[in-house]
């Protein structure tokens, strides 16, 4: 194979530490952690980190969380409605270990003042004393992948309370990476669900692009979809080009080119990204998840998005990064 190398620099991607799923079923092992100056703790609510002064993620020290308890009867570490998760340490164990804090939800509505005195718990605390952010806001910087991994983690622990075989409550363990169902003596993992997404050029190098039907007027992307129970992540990229827009990728070598891969929490997809070549140009789109395709050569592209006819996806996705990858460099929003 002679395509270029993968793509470079993906966020979400750069991770500086160690997952260290070894230390997972060490006993006590966030309380242990957060007894060591060390720790760098994450803090997460409603799918959004604690950011610093530069917008970038934050990392306290345990004493700044020394208020809200790290253990509950057993192993299950989800006391007061907060949750304790387990994200790693620097490579080498050198630096300390990182751990995440999932806040509750509610408190962000407790009340602030009664007569001058502050009777929020310090949960609320927390999350009234720092600004936040979403993952796409984040965008570039080298702990991005931590932030990733414990946005997740917190959204998988929020929609698996109960086994999804008989409905019963699930208790927590191994610091976070298991759920474990006890009517049934079930493990239950984390889940990543395989999208990929794909640019598609015809014989010219031309790039086909997309408008979703519930995206804002003049936002194009590449395509994207899930991959399906029982399919190869070629045969995806095959199956969703012609879906979305009947254009038919050829099934010769290097047709469908593995580009690179990035996590997207929002809330647990993995996305694969390829290079695709059309074998058909007629667009035809399915009206339903895409309402209109266009073919745009660079000079086409450079020209509607300088003139704000065309937006392109976010800096930090992927499929920016594959854009751009055709195009040969950065385009300016």
């Amino acid at each position: 194979m002679t395509s270029p190398a993968w793509l470079p620099d993906l966020s979400y991607t750069r991770a500086t530490h160690d997952r260290a799923a070894e230390r997972r079923t060490e006993p006590r092992l966030v309380p242990r952690l957060l007894a060591e100056g060390s720790t760098g703790v994450v803090l997460v609510h409603r799918g959004r980190v604690a950011v610093g002064d530069d917008g970038g993620l934050l990392l306290l020290g345990p004493d700044a969380v020394a208020d809200l308890p790290s253990e509950a009867d057993g192993d299950d570490a989800h006391v007061g409605g907060h949750r304790w998760l387990f994200l790693g340490e620097h490579v080498g164990g050198a630096g300390g270990a990182f751990v995440a804090l999932v806040l509750p939800d509610a408190a962000d509505t407790e009340a602030v003042d009664i007569e001058g005195v502050d009777p929020a718990s310090p949960a609320a605390r927390l999350v009234r004393g720092h600004a936040w952010a979403g993952l796409r806001e984040l965008g570039g910087r080298d702990l991005d992948a931590l932030a990733a991994e414990a946005v997740a983690l917190a959204a998988w622990h929020a929609s698996h309370e109960r086994c999804p075989r008989c409905g019963e409550p699930t208790v927590v363990e191994q610091a976070g990476w298991v759920r474990r169902c006890l009517a049934q003596d079930l493990d239950i993992y984390p889940r990543t669900d395989p999208a990929v997404i794909m640019t598609v050029t015809d014989d010219a190098d031309r790039l086909l692009l997309g408008h979703a039907a519930h995206w804002p007027a003049g936002r194009f992307s590449t395509l994207a979809g899930y991959v399906e129970p029982g399919e190869g992540l070629e045969q995806a990229v095959r199956r969703e080009v012609a879906e979305e827009t009947a254009v038919v990728v050829g099934d010769a070598p290097g047709d469908v080119e593995y580009r690179g891969s990035q996590p997207w929490p929002f809330p647990a997809s993995l996305m694969l990204g390829f290079h695709a070549r059309a074998r058909t140009t007629e667009v035809r789109v399915d009206g339903v998840e895409v309402t209109e395709a266009r073919w745009f050569t660079r000079e086409e592209l450079l020209a509607q998005v300088r003139a704000g006819a065309v937006g392109l996806p976010g800096r930090p996705s992927i499929a920016r990064a594959l854009v751009e990858e055709w195009y040969g460099g950065p385009l300016a929003d």
